[in-house]
């Protein structure tokens, strides 16, 4: 079973195809491609956002408090069998810092967690904190799986500094069934197919390098977050649909009404 913990900043940027490749063009010169990424490669990520029934979490996070967590099972493969490798992961943000704390199981036992907190074997003290840090969560927030989002993604460290990295991710993919890692990639597109969302992940400054580029090229931060934006779809599909229905029952009302007069 392995962990990972950190604390950093992360700042986030919309970009266009254009902007996009210009940036590569300079980024190959301070950056190094992710393992995963070498050659121009790319890698999937897989979630599963857990929510309450009134979907507290992301309202709340929506209202940008200086306090906010969210809960996720994450994977790389799609779709993922029940002994697949995932990662449960609480994910804080106090500040304007993120901290991200995760363990790994395979997707049966993340099953088995929720189902009955039953965990899997483990001899390491810093992972049994971590499920007790999750422990709590769930005993405060009676979740359930709410949202399914993906995306394919490019990543990059720099060269002198490994904890500066940065991320292109595109085909941000999202949907509110078939809420499962079992079943395969689909759903709505949350950003135009000639954009990419890009993610600076810093644990001190940005460097002066990246800032010059970026405002060469016109490019600024956004506060963009994935599961907020596929939530604010999801209330405003659900609204034009409540209009498109009252609207029809009105329209129906009218013929009706005429037709006695």
């Amino acid at each position: 079973m392995a962990i990972n913990t950190f604390a950093r900043k992360e700042i986030k940027f919309l970009l266009d195809m254009k902007q996009y490749e210009n940036l590569m063009e300079t980024l190959q010169l301070y950056m190094n491609p992710d393992k995963f990424c070498v050659g121009g490669k790319e890698y999937g990520i897989y979630n599963i956002y857990y929510d309450t029934p009134d979907d507290y979490l992301i309202r709340e996070s929506l209202s940008k408090p200086y306090y906010k967590e969210k809960i996720r099972l994450r994977s790389y493969y799609s779709p993922a069998s029940p002994d697949s490798l995932v990662f449960l992961e609480i994910k804080k943000k106090i500040g304007g810092i993120v901290t991200k704390r995760r363990v790994s199981m395979t997707l049966a036992e993340s099953d088995e967690y929720f189902r009955s907190r039953k965990k899997p074997q483990t001899d390491k003290y810093i992972t049994e904190q971590v499920f007790k840090e999750l422990d709590v969560f769930l005993d405060m927030y009676h979740v359930f799986p709410k949202q399914y989002i993906s995306y394919q993604r490019e990543a990059f460290f720099g060269k002198d500094d490994k904890d500066f990295r940065l991320t292109f991710d595109r085909q941000i993919t999202e949907r509110r069934n078939d809420l499962s890692l079992s079943y395969e990639s689909y759903g709505n597109q949350i950003i135009g197919i000639d954009q990419r969302l890009m993610e600076v992940k810093v644990g001190n400054a940005v460097p002066e390098w990246l800032i010059a580029k970026l405002s060469e090229l016109g490019i600024y931060k956004i506060s963009f977050s994935k599961y907020g934006r596929a939530y604010q779809n999801f209330v405003k599909s659900g609204i034009e649909e409540r209009i498109k229905i009252s609207s029809g029952i009105q329209i129906k009302n009218n013929i009706l009404l005429n037709r006695s007069v």
